[in-house]
């Protein structure tokens, strides 16, 4: 069975850093991409990031130059750095990745951006 772990994520002041991982774990033969995405209240779930198994990304618009992905091929494992962290970035991080053609997600992970 196939399953995404999360770590990482917390409460932090605006300004500040976090770091979320996502391992996916299980019999696996490929894996097309990984990203992360995220719902604030009120709000539909958005792409935040995402990695293609080429190393290409995307990102969304509203966190270009403060959101790094990357993925360690060898460990089925994604990151996420999160500089420069903004209040409105405040939401549930949710791990996705694309494996052998099918959708896994992971549970999710708070970030609460805030004094």
């Amino acid at each position: 069975q196939v399953q995404l772990v999360e770590s990482g994520g917390g409460l932090v002041q605006p300004g500040g850093s976090l770091r979320l991982s996502c391992a996916v774990s299980g019999s696996i033969f490929t894996i097309y991409h990984m990203g992360w995405y995220r719902q604030a209240p009120g709000k539909q779930r958005e792409l935040v990031a995402r990695i293609f198994s080429g190393g290409s990304s995307n990102y969304a618009d509203s966190v270009k130059g403060r959101f790094t992905i990357s993925r360690d091929n060898a460990k089925n494992t994604v990151y996420l750095q999160m500089n420069n962290l903004k209040p409105e970035d405040t939401a549930v991080y949710t791990c996705h990745a694309l494996c052998d053609g099918i959708n896994y997600w992971g549970r999710g992970t708070q970030v609460t951006v805030s004094l």
